[in-house]
């Protein structure tokens, strides 16, 4: 599971590279809500179901920080 951090890999492709007041959620395109189709896609077959896993907590963490982005601006 630790291995789904990768999907952070699209976060080298935005200017700036990290912005505190940017959310991830739609964004980026792993962090789509296409992508996250596809993860939801990953559950359904046993061999990929961890990674489908990990990859949806991180998607639910990465929307819990937006919500505290919205909450300081």
């Amino acid at each position: 599971m630790v291995a789904t951090m990768v999907v952070d890999a699209d976060h080298l492709l935005a200017k700036p590279i990290f912005s505190p007041a940017r959310c991830s959620i739609g964004f980026h395109p792993l962090h789509s809500y296409y992508a996250m189709g596809v993860y939801v896609a990953l559950l359904f077959f046993p061999k990929t179901r961890i990674a489908g896993v990990g990859l949806l907590f991180h998607m639910l963490t990465d929307f819990e920080d937006c919500q505290w982005i919205g909450l300081l601006n």
